[in-house]
């Protein structure tokens, strides 16, 4: 059985110092001029404070993607129906995804988690099936679930995190799928952060004028109705979110607890990363911005939470494909603090 929410948040550690700062004294030490790899050594001193090894490494990669329907789709906030949802599973299943192409690629195993999907998932075969309901309600009339559900939500989260933990794992990527999420995303974002609707919402699956209008207004709507608070994370998950974004935030949570980095992806990943800090600050630390998406609200979440995305292609398909990309930076930034010569070594003149 996974451990509760609370003994999660409890067992959160703050970075090893003393990883730490061997990691930054051996970068200093290296056969570069101090400082030239940039961000890479930052990176590289992170991971060692998180793993708490002087010199980390990475071999073992996974990606989660959390998937889950939205009752809010009801208002026309996405392009697509439903439907969508659970034939991009089986499209995952099938290995024919974004996310299936670029994790073969960088090494890393996909776990998909039928967290909340609306369609029947019983005869799908190669996904953990999680399904707390059949998607959640529509947030415009009230709570898009209770707060046991939000709570559930996250600790199925932490037991998918556990499981690949078991298994062996040194960073995790955070992955999601499902029709109406950037629409949840925008809502805790514009409460946590305190920007307007208008400002952190996008074009989610490519919304026409018309569309992205009435996506604001269902938003704006949902939080008059709902009246979250900025200082209340799981109430926020319950009444305005979704059973991906409590599942990745448990993810994140999980994660942390067990001293594994956390390559965040897109907006609805920065979402479970909002609500996740929400609830336990110390997390924060843990985590690494693969990439900024071009949803406006990723931007003002990212600079909310104090992240520097490692990347900016101008992506916004979600899944965790930036997250996977992200990874090949990690592995790199370890590779180069553990396996390149020193100095002294080398027999070269730091003078």
């Amino acid at each position: 059985m996974a451990k509760s929410l609370v003994d999660i948040i409890q067992s959160i550690q703050p970075l090893d110092r003393n990883a730490l700062s061997l990691a930054r004294a051996r970068q200093d030490t290296l056969t570069k001029p101090a400082g030239s790899l940039g961000r890479l050594e930052e990176l590289s001193i992170q991971i060692a404070g998180i793993q708490a090894k002087a010199r980390p490494q990475i071999k073992q990669k996974a990606v989660i993607v959390m998937v889950a329907d939205h009752g809010v789709a009801a208002e026309g906030t996405s392009a697509y129906s439903q439907e969508v949802t659970a034939q991009m599973v089986l499209n995952f299943v099938r290995g024919g995804a974004g996310i299936n192409v670029i994790s073969r690629q960088v090494g890393a195993r996909m776990i998909v988690v039928d967290i909340g999907i609306a369609g029947k998932t019983s005869s799908f075969m190669g996904i953990i099936k999680q399904k707390i309901a059949p998607g959640t309600q529509n947030m415009c009339l009230g709570p898009a679930m209770s707060l046991d559900q939000a709570r559930l939500s996250i600790e199925t989260g932490i037991e998918v995190v556990q499981s690949e933990i078991n298994k062996g794992l040194d960073i995790v990527g955070t992955g999601d799928m499902g029709i109406g999420n950037t629409t949840a995303s925008s809502a805790i974002c514009a409460v946590m952060t305190r920007k307007t609707v208008a400002e952190v919402t996008g074009r989610g699956t490519g919304l026409s004028d018309e569309q992205l209008q009435r996506k604001i207004a269902a938003i704006e709507k949902a939080i008059t109705v709902n009246n979250p608070s900025a200082d209340q994370p799981l109430e926020l998950l319950a009444k305005v979110g979704g059973f991906e974004i409590g599942g990745l935030a448990g993810v994140i949570l999980g994660a942390a607890a067990n001293r594994v980095p956390v390559m965040i992806d897109g907006f609805i990943s920065g979402a479970a990363a909002l609500i996740a800090v929400g609830l336990c600050p110390q997390a924060k630390d843990y985590l690494i911005a693969g990439h900024v998406s071009v949803e406006p609200g990723h931007k003002y979440l990212l600079d909310y939470l104090g992240l520097k995305p490692l990347l900016d292609l101008n992506m916004r398909l979600g899944e965790g494909t930036g997250a996977a990309l992200g990874m090949v930076l990690a592995e790199a930034s370890c590779r180069i603090l553990s396996e390149m010569a020193t100095f002294t070594e080398a027999g070269v003149s730091n003078k």
